[in-house]
């Protein structure tokens, strides 16, 4: 399961580590890189990514505006990256600058895909969406049981 908040920093080279407790969590060594629809860059295994982008392709015709946009975004960037033997990935350049990565990030764990966050965008995030949380929970909270 992937889970968990994990600061890290960007290498000189563009690469980030990946926390042991996520890349044990990963089947084999690779992922699917794209950007996310916040400010961020998404990463799933090679089998929820084919799940992800099958079901952006079928949903959608490319004669809709909106799902050129969405296919354009997200499906068009993606691209597959390994795991170095210390448990880098080397970020991409042009998804690095989308999601304005700086050298200090944030890993995120959301349970089948890992979400990379330049951490002053993350807590501008965290801060700007406080409100919206809250209203969020109380809304799913009806839903929901233990």
């Amino acid at each position: 399961m992937l889970t968990g908040e994990y600061r890290n920093s960007l290498d000189e080279k563009g690469r980030l580590l990946i926390p042991s407790k996520l890349r044990n969590a990963i089947p084999g060594n690779s992922l699917v890189i794209t950007r996310g629809v916040d400010r961020c860059l998404w990463l799933f295994s090679p089998e929820e990514w084919r799940n992800l982008s099958a079901s952006l392709m079928e949903a959608a015709s490319p004669f809709q505006k909106r799902a050129r946009l969405l296919q354009r975004r997200i499906i068009a960037p993606a691209q597959e990256i390994e795991l170095d033997k210390a448990g880098r990935l080397n970020i991409p350049p042009t998804l690095a600058e989308s999601a304005g990565l700086n050298r200090e990030c944030m890993v995120l764990g959301i349970e089948k895909y890992l979400e990379i966050w330049d951490m002053e965008e993350y807590q501008r995030y965290f801060e700007d969406t406080e409100e919206e949380f809250r209203e969020a929970a109380e809304e799913l909270g009806g839903f929901v049981s233990f």
